[in-house]
């Protein structure tokens, strides 16, 4: 993993708040395994990231308050014979965070024609 830059999100922080936003758009929180499916369906990957990759990522962004996580009512997972998920939400200076990192991004990387001139 490269480096922070200070105040900075790393490649995967992006990814993470990026497809959070969307998925949040389409259905509200959303958790882990949808998350990581989003993200590699967004890359075109034929596999999902790393699942302790991945919460740990959530973990740093909760810790800078991009996301907040609460966990879901235990009778939802109890009626669909599952685990409880621990339903995650992008804040809204999650949303700033990631549109000033893609925006800086952007404005950084080269032009395809002046890279080689």
């Amino acid at each position: 993993m490269p480096r922070r830059r200070e105040g900075r999100l790393v490649d995967l922080e992006v990814d993470i708040l990026g497809a959070g936003i969307e998925l949040q758009a389409e259905d509200g929180d959303f958790y882990g395994f949808a998350l990581a499916k989003r993200i590699a369906d967004r890359a075109g990957a034929t596999a999902l990231t790393a699942h302790g990759t991945l919460y740990k990522a959530l973990s740093r962004l909760a810790e800078r308050g991009l996301v907040e996580s609460e966990w879901e009512d235990p009778g939802i997972a109890a009626d669909e014979g599952r685990p409880r998920r621990r339903l995650y939400r992008v804040t809204g200076a999650g949303v700033v965070a990631c549109r000033a990192e893609t925006e800086q991004r952007a404005a950084v990387a080269p032009s395809p024609r002046t890279a080689f001139a």
